[in-house]
């Protein structure tokens, strides 16, 4: 069974408190997404390092249970 937006969330928010993350389904099918994570965890942090911060959020879901995810992240201004 694939993730939904609200999980994708609930498990980014879980890992980063402080963050605003916003969910769209790329392909209407529930299983390709992109997130935009903002969180001031991410401060001071190379690109990749802020994307493997969100994918460790997932417990090793990605490329399981989460298809794709395409993700923008930043810290907040």
């Amino acid at each position: 069974m694939a993730m939904d937006a609200a999980e994708i969330e609930q498990l980014i928010k879980a890992a980063l408190p402080d963050a605003q993350v916003e969910i769209r389904d790329l392909a209407g099918d529930g299983d390709h997404f992109a997130a935009t994570v903002i969180s001031s965890a991410f401060k001071g942090k190379t690109r990749v390092q802020q994307h493997q911060i969100v994918y460790a959020a997932f417990k090793g879901e990605m490329g399981g249970k989460l298809h794709a995810l395409a993700l923008q992240t930043s810290a907040p201004q």
